[in-house]
């Protein structure tokens, strides 16, 4: 569904333009995500766990968090930042916590979760994803969000967003709002001076960062 570096990926980012081709565009991104996704593999399970520590404490310190009464959220999988006490934080102090349900066509549905026995890995085990066991709300429900939080593997100073290709967040992300605050999680070193962008992509306009806390964009 989704969506360190030990090189800067700057340099080959900073080439792709909205109008480069789409194949360009596309080689561009996939050499961007497997760097940085090498390098997030490359993390001990004692950094991801103490990662997502920080970036829970640092959402939970947004203004915007305190006073959402919805909030679409995501279970991290494989080597993402960990989320899930972030969600089981939001959920405590009162917010409607959406979940994302991958749909056949890759779009994103949307349900509630109602504490830690309300999610199971999915049935048919695509991606490891784990999923609300409530009832699908659809598709549109994400609009009715105060605060949305996505994954990233990378974001640019435009605020712009890679992800791992499928284009699921793109579309949930077109549904929400100018004045909503939607915010990708990332380990340090992920917000770079440029992303490989295409007409499509949307952008975010918040990340978090472990060390470095919580950053508005456009820089």
């Amino acid at each position: 569904m989704r969506d360190l570096a030990q090189n800067s990926p700057d340099g080959a980012a900073a080439g792709a333009v909205a109008g480069a081709p789409s194949d360009a565009v596309a080689r561009q991104k996939a050499a961007l995500r497997g760097r940085l996704c090498a390098a997030r593999v490359a993390l001990t399970a004692a950094e991801r766990s103490d990662a997502g520590r920080r970036l829970r404490d640092a959402v939970l310190s947004l203004p915007e968090a305190g006073m959402a009464g919805t909030v679409a959220a995501y279970f991290s999988i494989g080597a993402e930042p960990a989320t899930r006490s972030l969600v089981y934080a939001l959920w405590k102090r009162g917010a409607y916590v959406l979940l994302p349900l991958l749909r056949p066509d890759n779009d994103l549905d949307w349900a509630s979760y109602e504490g830690p026995d309300s999610v199971r890995p999915r049935p048919d085990g695509r991606h490891g994803l784990v999923e609300p066991v409530e009832p699908p709300r659809g598709p549109d429900t994400i609009a009715r969000a105060d605060l949305v939080i996505v994954p990233a593997i990378a974001v640019d100073r435009r605020g712009m967003r890679l992800g791992m290709g499928g284009g699921c967040y793109d579309r949930a992300l077109a549904r929400v709002g100018p004045l909503i605050a939607t915010v990708a999680l990332l380990y340090d070193g992920e917000l770079v001076d440029a992303v490989p962008a295409a007409p499509h992509d949307r952008a975010v306009r918040v990340v978090a960062q472990p060390s470095a806390g919580v950053t508005r964009l456009p820089l």
